[in-house]
């Protein structure tokens, strides 16, 4: 499926309820990946995963091999989700009411999401008797 933007929405941190949309931003390939995008007041929080089930084994060997460094040398905030079904991360980055500095953001991470998927797929390649 074809991403041409996301929507971040604003959400309270009290009640867990939308509050307003914040705007549409252009995406790039990897926002394939974006399960969720939201603003809780401090930053925007962009959830993203596998967006296909893995196999048990993959499960591991993916966050072994996905380099969350190449989000925090550019100043992103990364942690695993690790109650989720499939591989799940959260990166975390500042507001801006500057539409273009958030476009900006999103598309940087939506890329490197792209890049760092594909490369922890393809180092897993032949692993699967480690994981097992």
């Amino acid at each position: 499926m074809q991403f041409s933007s996301l929507v971040l929405m604003e959400v309270d941190k009290e009640t867990n309820q939308f509050v307003k949309e914040l705007g549409s931003f252009e995406a790039s390939e990897g926002a394939q990946f974006v399960t969720k995008l939201n603003y809780y007041g401090e930053s925007i929080n962009l959830y993203f995963d596998t967006q296909v089930d893995v196999e048990e084994w993959q499960y591991t060997a993916i966050y072994d091999y996905f380099n969350e460094e190449a989000f925090t040398s550019k100043g992103y905030s990364i942690e695993v989700v690790d109650d989720e079904y499939n591989p799940t991360w959260l990166v975390k980055f500042e507001y801006s009411k500057d539409h273009n500095v958030v476009s900006d953001a999103i598309i940087e991470i939506c890329e490197l999401i792209k890049q760092e998927l594909r490369e922890a797929f393809e180092n897993i390649k032949g692993k699967e008797e480690e994981y097992k």
